[in-house]
Formats: C-alpha cells, structure tokens, sequence
C-alpha cells in the first residue's frame, strides 16, 4: 500500500434535523460507525455531535471514494438503530452532507471540536461552515 495522509471532516444530519439521536441511541450509533469505517479501512479520529446531527474526523484510503464511505455508514447506521431501538417513524439520515479536508496540522484542532460537540453547541461557540451538511 502507497503511504497516504487524507483527513476528512464530516458531518449530516438526521432527517428534517428531528432531535432523534437520543443518549441511548447514540451509544449505539457512535460504536456502530467507527466499526463500519473500520471494516472499510478508513481510520476514525473522532465522533460526536448533537441530537440532531453528527461529526466524523476520518482517514479514508484513496481507493475509496467519499461518497461511497458516507452512503455505507449512513444507511448502515441507521439500518442498526431501526433494528435495535424502533421508533414509530423510522430513523433516517437528511440525503445531504458536509465534507471539508484537513491538513496534518488541523488534525487536532478539529478532533477536539469533534468531542465538543454539545459543548460548543450549548455555548454558542460552533464553526457556523462546519455545522453545514449542504451548499448555499
């Protein structure tokens, strides 16, 4: 395998932004997608979000394209929480979302934005372009 560096930052949202990734289901749903990028051997950095949507710092190998990762772990995702936590309307991702590169040196910097999630939201200190799951 070539030598590769490429960071990512993701994030999407749940259908029409519903506050459904409740606490219960976020331990459910965190651990589910770090698996999925594992198998697809993309290295995960971190996760996290708000009930509405979420973040990802991911390394995904140049074989793989963006597109492709985000689908696997957004249907599969939501395939384990209909399976496991059922709720009367189904839990679904919004079709959009987000991706930026990082750079080496942002690696970080945006790990700890990542785990703060609800901090950041609560306080009002979020990156308002990296909230965004689509273009204006």
């Amino acid at each position: 395998m070539s030598l590769w560096q490429l960071y990512y930052h993701l994030v999407w949202a749940t259908k029409n932004r519903e506050p459904l990734i409740t606490e219960a289901r976020e331990q459910l749903l965190y651990p589910d997608i770090r698996s999925r990028a594992d198998r697809l051997g993309c290295i995960s950095y971190a996760i996290g979000g708000t009930e509405d949507h979420i973040h990802l710092i991911l390394s995904i190998p140049p074989n793989l394209a963006i597109t492709e990762v985000v689908k696997q772990l957004k249907g599969g995702s939501s395939y384990t929480l209909n399976q496991r936590v059922p709720i009367a309307d189904k839990f679904r991702w919004q079709k959009e979302y987000g991706v930026f590169s990082l750079g080496r040196k942002q690696l970080d910097r945006a790990v700890k934005y990542v785990r703060h999630q609800k901090e950041h939201h609560k306080v009002g200190s979020v990156i308002d372009v990296l909230e965004q799951t689509k273009g204006k």
